[in-house]
């Protein structure tokens, strides 16, 4: 038996809200996200093509922090023996039994070493049926498309402080199986940002450099949308219901996607709409590393420059929760 712990997927988001009726109406009435389970101050949500219970929990709160990121792990045996790993390493870990989260059974949280970031690691997870009403006739499908149409949690980008970017991938690599497979580096200096992955995306988990080097910061989530010319529509429409837009549409050269960063006007929170880009399957597949002479490129293939003064809007962040639970 291969004793050696997996990570599958990212799973899910948990956020927290000010003002958590405004934020479920961007996301359920507008994104078109499904919204399964309400328990307490606690509202859970998943797009038209997760079959699973939820892949965002909103919750309650007179703050707006990142409360935790979720990965599920490849079998159930796992979160198991990554609590042993990571106590083994001296990483603090909280367990978490089943039911705590609407739909999920154990799990365990810690704060990612050199990123500062609260992360949860799980297994099962319940996939229930959507009601009668908004069943589709697609069977791979959840739901119907409503709103407009995410279809599935992408990634997050996370930041820390400049000189622990390095260290965070090195621990996602070597602790959690993470693969780079972009990278912005200045020559003979520290590394700015990381692209990871364990799927063929190009990134389930980014780290930045926080332009006011400060860890445990929170960029952004990102929601798939099917094509480029979703990102227009999302941006019209957006723009009549005066969700404040970031930066966008636009294009990465970084990943080759359409880009729309825009703000959960319940939270503050920033949501990327995502849609392109490209998958790896090769096992040999080398890292693509970009140097500051391209820098601008990557991260604005065409569209409106992505502004790297540390004033500007699209460099805010907000802050990770200071507690497991």
């Amino acid at each position: 038996m291969n004793e050696r712990p997996a990570i599958a997927q990212l799973g899910h988001i948990t956020l927290s809200t000010p003002n958590i009726e405004k934020s479920l109406w961007f996301f359920r009435d507008v994104l078109g996200m499904e919204e399964v389970a309400r328990d307490g101050n606690k509202a859970y949500l998943r797009s038209y093509q997760e079959h699973e219970h939820h892949s965002l929990v909103l919750v309650d709160s007179n703050v707006a922090e990142l409360e935790h990121v979720s990965l599920r792990t490849a079998r159930p045996e796992d979160v198991e023996l990554y609590a042993r790993q990571l106590h083994n390493s001296g990483v603090k870990v909280v367990e978490i039994p089943k039911g705590t989260k609407k739909g999920q059974g154990d799990a365990i949280r810690f704060f990612m070493p050199h990123g500062g970031h609260p992360i949860e690691l799980f297994y099962d997870i319940e996939k229930p049926k959507a009601p009668d009403a908004i069943q589709s006739k697609i069977l791979s499908q959840s739901s119907t498309r409503r709103g407009l149409g995410v279809r599935r949690i992408d990634h997050v980008n996370l930041h820390t402080a400049m000189e622990e970017v390095g260290s965070a991938e090195g621990w996602l690599i070597n602790n959690l199986g993470f693969k780079r497979r972009e990278a912005m580096q200045i020559p003979d200096g520290p590394l700015v940002a990381s692209w990871t992955s364990v799927t063929p995306q190009v990134h389930d988990i980014a780290l930045v450099a926080n332009p006011h080097n400060q860890v445990g910061a929170f960029h952004h989530v990102a929601f798939n949308l099917e094509n480029f010319s979703d990102s227009l529509t999302a941006a019209d429409i957006l723009r009549d219901l005066d969700v404040q837009i970031d930066l966008g549409p636009g294009k990465h050269g970084i990943g080759a996607a359409m880009f729309l960063y825009v703000r959960d006007p319940g939270s503050g929170h920033r949501i990327e709409l995502y849609s392109g880009g490209y998958l790896i399957f090769a096992p040999d597949h080398e890292p693509t590393v970009w140097n500051p002479e391209n820098f601008a490129q990557g991260l604005t293939w065409y569209g409106e420059p992505t502004p790297m003064d540390p004033t500007a809007l699209f460099s805010q962040t907000t802050q990770s929760t200071k507690k497991l639970v």
